[in-house]
């Protein structure tokens, strides 16, 4: 008799159980690569660096994760116009003063609840796909960013400004911060009614519905953290960048979607993990860094990351859900 614990033949060929780590294994590859081209020079600052723009990456990563994780077709493209916005409207209610900090930041985080809640409006009660409908929504929030924040170049607050660039032991705070909410979001999916929840609707709506959970009221929190996370990014993005502007979120459109797909979640739905997006978002940007570094121009840049990345997600194969 075969052993409760002994995985299945199909388990074995869905493909490593921590899949994840082939993110970090390609971050490590590109990171050598890189040193090897420059003889060493420069490899702490490439890290330091590296860890700081992942931490963007990351932070929206983690709201697009969840909405993945409801199940297929669902994703948030509205991404990177909530950054522009909430960029703009953190950067104004703060108004350069350090008193406003935290005003600024609920600033932000109200603006992605806003966007939350249009973004599932259009899902749910126009019975909308949600690929359309939050790519819509993109283009309406884009408008208003456009005419809130036109001509708008408010500097942050001199501490939160500090807080944005300054390290410690050469480990930017940013990167610290996002570690600790990581740890608490990898809380909230893995131990809380909320995660097992989304998961199991990521694996079988109709099955998660019966037993239940009410499908539709978890989806509407979950398309508002994501635009919630976004909003937060926008406000650690202007705070980093000296000031708001309106193109700021536009490389992280496909990024988000990226690093949840190369961090070893399934796109499917129904399983997902926090490490992974550490790993995809580290080795992203290396990869860029690394084509830069060997010349590599701007349209075969785009080639080689695309190609990479469908090798890395080829590799990994990432875990299936037990939907038929």
């Amino acid at each position: 008799m075969k052993s409760a614990t002994t995985p299945s033949p199909a388990t074995r060929r869905a493909g490593p159980s921590r899949p994840w780590i082939f993110s970090f294994l390609g971050a490590g590859a590109v990171f050598l690569a890189t040193i090897a081209f420059t003889g060493g020079t420069g490899a702490g600052q490439i890290l330091s660096t590296a860890l700081t723009f992942a931490t963007m990456y990351v932070i929206v990563g983690l709201g697009q994760m969840f909405v993945i994780t409801t199940g297929p077709g669902n994703v948030d493209l509205s991404i990177p116009s909530t950054i522009a916005l909430a960029g703009a409207v953190s950067m104004t209610v703060m108004g350069g003063n350090d008193a406003m900090i935290l005003p600024g930041l609920l600033a932000a985080l109200g603006v992605g609840v806003v966007v939350g809640c249009f973004n599932f409006a259009l899902i749910r009660l126009l019975q909308i796909p949600p690929i359309i409908a939050t790519l819509s929504a993109s283009f309406l929030i884009q408008s208003v960013a456009i005419a809130y924040g036109r001509g708008l170049r408010v500097r942050p607050p001199e501490a939160f400004g500090d807080f944005t660039t300054g390290r410690i032991l050469g480990i930017p705070y940013l990167a610290i911060a996002t570690l600790v909410l990581c740890i608490l979001m990898g809380v909230v999916l893995h131990r809380t009614v909320y995660g097992r929840s989304i998961a199991a609707i990521g694996q079988n709506a109709r099955a998660a519905s019966l037993a239940g959970i009410p499908v539709e009221r978890l989806r509407w929190v979950t398309y508002v953290l994501s635009a919630v996370l976004a909003g937060l990014c926008g406000a650690v993005l202007a705070g980093f960048s000296g000031g708001s502007s309106l193109n700021m979120g536009e490389e992280y459109l496909l990024a988000s979607i990226a690093v949840v797909v190369v961090g070893g979640s399934s796109v499917s739905g129904g399983q997902s993990n926090v490490p992974g997006l550490w790993g995809a978002s580290i080795f992203l940007y290396l990869l860029v860094t690394m084509l830069n570094t060997f010349g590599v121009g701007a349209g075969l840049r785009l080639l080689l990351t695309g190609l990479i990345i469908i090798a890395i997600i080829t590799i990994a194969g990432g875990p299936k859900t037990g939907r038929n």
